[in-house]
């Protein structure tokens, strides 16, 4: 996929960086901040990322590829969750960021991302997130860790403390070549996301926000439609799909209070993210 980017510019220092760890380490909140757009969807739910996601970083003579992957499961919901992590180390990667959450214990998926990054014949980075919080803190549990990559960053991502220094460690693991994505050339935020999925991905979070645990994270967001009215105005017509009756009606809520919620909390942030008045038409489905 990352081939399809390539064109042709004056050399600078290149790479493409994967990002990988068990869920609900930071990963999308990390890629957001390093990049400076909204480019991954974050929230307090565990494996809101279902894709990689590719965002670019630029500045002077560096640019970098980040590729966001789903969070690593010791059992996974779904065969091809952890595939996809997977996949990802497997393309053109030249750097890898493992991040780990202090306040959280070493589990058995931490096991699993290890088994796959032990395979890996690149740099890696050691990231350890989450440095806002002193308690709880497990540090002892993943010093092991330590001897076995090139780099340790410690960092805030929620914060935005020390990512200057994680991109400065980064760049030392850069290679020289033309740049691989014409920044110009591409929207903003300047990811892979084609329109519509970047908005069924803006209207899912907001569902997590307002759901929390209610409802399980395998709800998908179809956006059916997308086009600008005489009137300048932007409809999109979309469909929150879930798998029962009951989780329907959860989503919906009395009186409709919930969709309405989540319809107003997406529709708000796509208008500040597109500058344009947009009418966000939203329904809820059930797919077995």
């Amino acid at each position: 996929m990352l081939k399809s980017f390539y064109e042709s510019c004056y050399n600078v220092r290149i790479g493409t960086v994967a990002l990988v760890g068990r869920p609900n380490v930071g990963k999308s909140t990390l890629v957001n901040n390093l990049v400076g757009h909204k480019v991954a969807i974050t929230s307090p739910r565990p494996q809101t990322t279902q894709f990689r996601i590719y965002a670019v970083y630029e500045k002077d003579d560096i640019q970098i590829i980040f590729v966001d992957t789903p969070g690593i499961f010791a059992k996974a919901p779904r065969k091809d969750i952890n595939l996809e992590a997977e996949r990802a180390l497997k393309e053109q990667i030249d750097i890898v960021l493992y991040i780990i959450d202090h306040t959280r214990k070493r589990g058995i998926e931490e096991n699993r991302v290890l088994g796959i990054l032990r395979k890996i014949q690149k740099p890696k980075i050691l990231v350890i997130n989450k440095i806002d919080k002193e308690e709880p803190s497990f540090r002892s549990d993943y010093r092991f860790l330590e001897e076995e990559f090139d780099e340790i960053v410690e960092v805030s991502a929620l914060k935005n403390k020390n990512l200057p220094i994680l991109l400065q460690t980064i760049s030392k693991y850069l290679k020289e070549g033309q740049k691989m994505v014409v920044r110009e050339d591409m929207p903003t935020p300047a990811i892979n996301l084609d329109s519509k999925l970047y908005i069924a991905e803006n209207i899912r979070e907001k569902a997590f926000l307002v759901l929390r645990d209610e409802v399980p994270y395998t709800i998908r967001v179809v956006v059916d439609e997308v086009t600008q009215r005489k009137n300048g105005m932007f409809y999109i017509k979309a469909r929150i799909v879930t798998t029962t009756d009951g989780y329907k009606k959860m989503i919906i809520g009395a009186g409709g209070a919930r969709i309405k919620q989540i319809g107003s909390m997406a529709r708000k942030e796509l208008e500040l993210a597109t500058g344009q008045k947009i009418y966000l038409d939203l329904k809820v489905e059930v797919e077995e």
